[in-house]
């Protein structure tokens, strides 16, 4: 029995450790790293001006507390009643009332000036030489390149962990939860501004490497700004608490060189005028719900399953449902407005392709096949829509 014990113990350390083996996890390459303590290593100015400020205040409360307590402590021991000691009457004293209001006076002065200097500069975003805005959506970032080289290039950045990830049916990987299909790409060195706002509710955008953190606001226009001092990727999240998947919107920046920036550039209004959509175009049914299939995935998946059937008791089975195998222009209303009172948010932002091409493909995938009315939904039905 005892060796029939030993060994299984043995075999289930042994089972434990492979396990752990195959699951570890690697710092992530310019996100956080594992069993991260202090806070990320700063690329830009300002980050840095941050860290330096953090350590120095914390060195300032940690000498405020030594002596407090180091004072207090000596007190209680030297000046015990066991030692016969008086308790001195200072009752109004001037010296104390000077010395408890002017040594506080300086160290907050002392705090507030370097601090002030910072955020000032935080402030600071007149002469950029690229303007990016970043629009948080329900759960993903818009973005538009809206001054300086790249002018005119807009994209979604959506969540790229696999969804097998987010199940717990396949390892996870460094970047879980912190990769996108589509970065923001900025050229290093450059200052970059940043004009946040919002579609639908409160989301954040930050960067903590760039020492940056900003709220984007439904029907407000913020601003910030980051000058990346070093090539890389660098990861952020949204940082205010926006929904169901709060979590899954994260934010990748590519810090490039110029060169190389300014070939990104090329090939991104070489690929948009390539991808140009023209809605009085005709489709045909298979090329609807090919690019359907592929705006489902990376707009809808989220809410509504890969299998169509929602979320029970929170969104809405698309499988079978009465609007999706019903008149067409129901469901055009519902992506382009919404349904105010409930999660589904309007996806306006679309072009008039992908709505009709996902609506195609709602109508023609799982069960819905063959059973509803107007199966396909062009462009033009959209655009007339509007």
């Amino acid at each position: 029995m005892k060796k029939w014990l030993g060994g299984s113990l043995g075999a289930l350390m042994v089972s434990m450790l492979a396990g752990n083996a195959a699951f570890a996890v690697n710092d992530s390459v310019g996100g956080p790293k594992v069993n991260q303590l202090n806070l990320h290593e700063p690329v830009t100015s300002i980050a840095a001006q941050i860290e330096w400020l953090h350590w120095m205040m914390l060195a300032i409360c940690m000498v405020i507390f030594i002596a407090v307590f180091a004072v207090m402590f000596y007190s209680i021991w030297a000046h015990r009643k066991s030692r016969g000691a008086k308790p001195a009457s200072f009752h109004e004293s001037i010296g104390v009332e000077v010395a408890w209001t002017v040594i506080p006076f300086l160290i907050v002065i002392g705090m507030a000036l370097p601090a002030t200097k910072t955020v000032v500069a935080m402030k600071d975003t007149s002469n950029a030489d690229v303007t990016v805005k970043a629009t948080g959506y329900q759960w993903k970032w818009g973005y538009d390149y809206l001054n300086g080289e790249g002018e005119g290039i807009s994209f979604l950045s959506n969540l790229s962990t696999p969804i097998e990830q987010r199940n717990g049916t396949e390892p996870k990987g460094d970047n879980y939860l912190i990769e996108v299909d589509n970065p923001l790409v900025v050229p290093v060195n450059k200052k970059v501004r940043v004009i946040t706002t919002a579609n639908d509710v409160i989301h954040a955008w930050m960067v903590p490497a760039f020492g940056v953190k900003q709220d984007a606001i439904p029907g407000f226009v913020r601003d910030t700004w980051f000058r990346a001092e070093k090539t890389g990727e660098f990861r952020g999240q949204c940082a205010e608490l926006c929904g169901k998947d709060h979590a899954f919107m994260p934010i990748v920046v590519k810090v490039v060189s110029q060169e190389d920036y300014s070939k990104w550039v090329e090939e991104q209004k070489a690929k948009l005028a390539a991808q140009a959509d023209d809605p009085n175009k005709t489709w045909t049914a298979d090329e609807l719900k090919t690019r359907g299939e592929k705006v489902f995935a990376s707009n809808c998946v989220a809410c509504h399953q890969a299998n169509g059937k929602g979320v029970p008791g929170t969104f809405p089975a698309l499988d079978a449902d009465p609007t999706v195998l019903g008149p067409k222009d129901k469901q055009i209303e519902t992506l382009l407005k919404g349904r105010p009172g409930t999660a589904m948010a309007s996806f306006a932002h679309l072009s008039d392709v992908e709505i009709a091409a996902v609506i195609t493909y709602t109508r023609n995938a799982w069960s819905n096949a063959g059973k509803g009315q107007d199966p396909v939904v062009q462009p033009a039905d959209v655009k007339s829509a509007r």
